[in-house]
């Protein structure tokens, strides 16, 4: 699927601008570069910033428009940095990414379209695109560096592509693997807890027996959604435990 997609450079000016963009690409999956007519290239400077990513310099497609750049495309996504006079479909980057991922799933070639450094896409070129993508940076300081704006729109569709995929992020899948491995609290263990909490927070005369107003209710829910492990349910015992220690003061004469 991710082939399917390629990242369009137009007219880059710096060739630092354009490893940058390639290592972008890399980190998230992408493999297809299109140059059209840069300044300089190949060059030491977009070398260097590739760091890693040369094999997608090496494999970059350089071409003389962008109508050249975009042969066999069936979806053409351009960034845009300002509004223009006439009205556009116009996406977000979470949007470009979906939109993308679906179309690239059933088959579909996208392009993914950067302009200039200094002045981004013409008019004429927007026209060429079947949707416009604005970046909402900080209105006070919008300008993106084109290594950064690449970053933004290939991580939305690296994080898009592994939705349609059903894989969680690498942080998801840490989360769920710890969850798995560690053995949950059963019922009765639990139920044995909030007893204990119970008469911690009267020893400390947080909880008033008289008027609970509902606090351990309130407590249950909370420790009830959170999937508490066996050995966090030790941890919180020992917090008790001590506590009613300090409650009685035995915590003070063992200090001394």
């Amino acid at each position: 699927m991710l082939q399917n997609i390629r990242v369009v450079l137009v007219n880059t000016s710096h060739p630092g601008n354009i490893g940058g963009a390639a290592r972008a690409m890399k980190n998230m999956g992408l493999s297809r570069l299109v140059l059209v007519e840069p300044r300089v290239f190949p060059h030491h400077e977009a070398d260097a910033r590739a760091s890693g990513a040369g094999d997608i310099l090496e494999n970059a497609q350089v071409v003389a428009t962008l109508e050249d750049a975009l042969v066999g495309c069936n979806l053409v996504l351009g960034t845009s940095a300002r509004d223009r006079r006439i009205p556009w479909p116009l996406l977000d980057p979470r949007e470009c990414g979906t939109k993308v991922v679906e179309e690239a799933g059933q088959g579909a070639e996208i392009a993914l379209v950067f302009g200039r450094e200094d002045s981004g896409l013409t008019n004429e070129e927007l026209q060429r695109c079947h949707f416009h993508v604005h970046i909402p940076s900080d209105p006070e300081f919008s300008s993106l560096n084109l290594g950064a704006a690449v970053q933004v729109l290939s991580y939305e569709v690296r994080m898009a592509w592994l939705a349609a995929q059903g894989q969680p992020s690498k942080i998801e899948k840490e989360e769920v693997a710890s969850v798995k491995s560690a053995e949950l609290a059963t019922m009765d263990e639990l139920e044995r807890f909030y007893e204990h909490l119970e008469q911690t927070l009267v020893a400390i005369e947080f909880l008033d027996p008289e008027k609970p107003r509902h606090l351990m209710a309130r407590l249950r829910r909370l420790y009830g959604r959170s999937s508490v492990s066996r050995a966090e349910m030790n941890i919180l015992r020992g917090i008790l435990t001590e506590t009613q220690k300090a409650a009685r003061g035995e915590l003070l004469k063992r200090k001394d």
